[in-house]
């Protein structure tokens, strides 16, 4: 059996003794016990070792002469009063943040709490949104939510959409036991990642964060944040189901997403319809692109893509026997059939072959 203690996820380095005390006031505030290295030989050996680094001013001016390895998850620390230096200081080295305290303490507290759940990930997160009614943007995320889970990749399936079908009822899970949106209606701030993945409803390890049978229709744009910021901090993978109307909610989901996936079928009114809903897309969704889905006779996928102005991501076929299958309580994904090919396109587009490269994990 392994005796070793595990090693800590936070060094911090600094010779300021002043400055080292605040730092530690905030670790301790934050429950993390951090690794402490007051000098040059010490940080660049623990350099690699813990998933967040926490370097003074005072210490990061010398390692940028030594040029170190850049690595993810590096903040450099100063007081207000080091001006521009500790900027530079911060370019230099390589870091991700910049902390003046005590103004930015919250930042840093934050950085320190992502620790806790495992250090700082980079879950690839995909939203879908139906180009017209009935485009099937609901169906293909379920599809790649359950087949990214499938491949190993911790995923979490979020239904922004309180007046659509209900993705529960597409994954037969509408009475199982855990917490829905109303439930979180007044989280706001840091929401725990670890204790929301356990209150959710699951299918075989997916995490899914759906709709009760209340009234509930509007979610405060904070509550969205907070929970996707959650799930992106404890997952590989997140897909998020949005609707086509514009609130400050859904457009919270798009701007936090990698990518958003317009579903589109290909007829002549889907696609007039999905081009007025482009332009305002084009607004909040950093990377939008068409998954254009059959509908013979009609355009082509490439001449849906060509008239929307957006790059084609996939086609979706047409699987007949679909929706007698999700309507008695299955959610069919057969090798062949065309939603898994669809569905495996869109992963194999965003998501790595290795699910454990997804996490920004320092290497050792």
């Amino acid at each position: 059996m392994d005796t070793n203690p595990p090693l800590p996820s936070v060094l911090m380095a600094t010779t300021n003794e002043t400055l080292l005390d605040d730092l530690l006031r905030l670790a301790a505030a934050a429950s993390v016990t951090p690794m402490v290295e007051a000098h040059l030989p010490g940080l660049r050996r623990s350099w690699h070792t813990c998933s967040l680094v926490v370097v003074g001013r005072d210490l990061a001016e010398p390692l940028a002469r030594v040029q170190p390895a850049h690595r993810p998850g590096v903040v450099v620390v100063g007081s207000t009063a080091d001006g521009d230096d500790l900027y530079r200081c911060a370019f230099d080295v390589g870091a991700d943040a910049v902390c003046r305290l005590p103004d930015d303490e919250p930042l840093l507290a934050g950085k320190l709490s992502d620790t806790l759940d495992g250090g700082t990930r980079a879950a690839v997160t995909l939203a879908f949104v139906g180009g017209c009614g009935g485009a099937g943007s609901t169906t293909l995320a379920a599809a790649v939510a359950v087949l990214g889970n499938r491949r190993g990749l911790r995923t979490m399936l979020i239904d922004g959409d309180p007046l659509g079908g209900g993705i529960e009822l597409a994954l037969g899970i509408e009475r199982d036991p855990g917490d829905r949106w109303p439930k979180l209606l007044n989280a706001a701030g840091r929401i725990s990642a670890a204790a929301l993945r356990s209150a959710l409803p699951s299918v075989d390890g997916l995490s899914v964060l759906s709709w009760d049978r209340s009234d509930v229709t509007v979610l405060p744009a904070e509550t969205m944040s907070s929970v996707i910021g959650a799930a992106q901090r404890s997952t590989d993978l997140v897909v998020l189901d949005l609707p086509r109307r514009a609130d400050p909610a859904v457009e919270e989901g798009f701007v936090r997403s990698t990518a958003t996936l317009l579903v589109v079928p290909c007829d002549v009114r889907s696609v007039a319809a999905a081009k007025r809903l482009a332009g305002p897309l084009r607004a909040v969704a950093g990377d939008l692109r068409v998954v254009a889905r059959d509908s013979r006779p009609g355009p082509s996928a490439a001449d849906v893509a060509a008239h929307l102005e957006l790059p084609l991501a996939t086609k979706l076929g047409v699987d007949r026997s679909l929706p007698a299958a999700m309507d008695d309580g299955h959610f069919p994904l057969h090798a062949r059939s065309p939603l898994t090919r669809a569905a495996d396109t869109l992963l194999e587009l965003f998501t790595p072959p290795d699910p454990s490269v997804l996490t920004r994990q320092v290497p050792t």
